[in-house]
């Protein structure tokens, strides 16, 4: 966990250091829906709504940095991660998105509660509605080494719809 922080805060600030005309701050909020691969006896089936917070910011318009909480109540699952996404415009309103993403989940499935390390890949696509407003539809793919008690967390898939305000 302190390694996650350290690495976050590293790169904001290093990317926070670059001119102020090539970084855009955002902080945002969404929901989406989760599905958890899980294996083993006491397995039961992982989907269900997530709701997530994020800030960051974007460097040049083409790399974004971003610290994220995402929630889901099934299994009372918290995961918290910094993902880097390469942006690519399509046109002054559109880009494409692609990225990836490490952290840690903290999980309840079994009679104790687990953290563990949690990495995995993302793309989506950004709608900027006006200069202070964007939405973002993203896909990720995260694998977690949760297994405890003859459950498994193989991996999660999430979609989110998130909205962004800019400033």
């Amino acid at each position: 966990m302190p390694y996650l922080s350290i690495i976050t805060i590293s790169l904001m600030v290093f990317y926070s250091s670059q001119s102020r005309a090539d970084t855009d701050y955002f902080v945002g909020g969404g929901v989406g829906y989760q599905d958890d691969k899980l294996d083993g006896g006491r397995a039961t089936n992982g989907e269900d709504a997530v709701v997530q917070l994020n800030a960051g910011l974007t460097i040049n318009s083409e790399h974004r940095v971003t610290a994220t909480y995402s929630y889901k109540d099934k299994f009372k699952q918290s995961l918290f991660f910094a993902s880097y996404d390469y942006l690519y415009d399509l046109s002054n309103k559109v880009s494409l998105n692609g990225g990836f993403l490490l952290g840690v989940g903290y999980n309840d499935i079994a009679s104790e509660t687990s953290v563990d390390f949690i990495r995995g890949l993302q793309v989506g696509t950004t709608y900027h509605i006006n200069k202070d407003w964007s939405t973002d539809l993203t896909y990720r793919y995260i694998h977690q080494d949760f297994d405890e008690e003859g459950v498994d967390i193989d991996n999660s898939q999430q979609i989110v719809i998130i909205a962004n305000y800019h400033f």
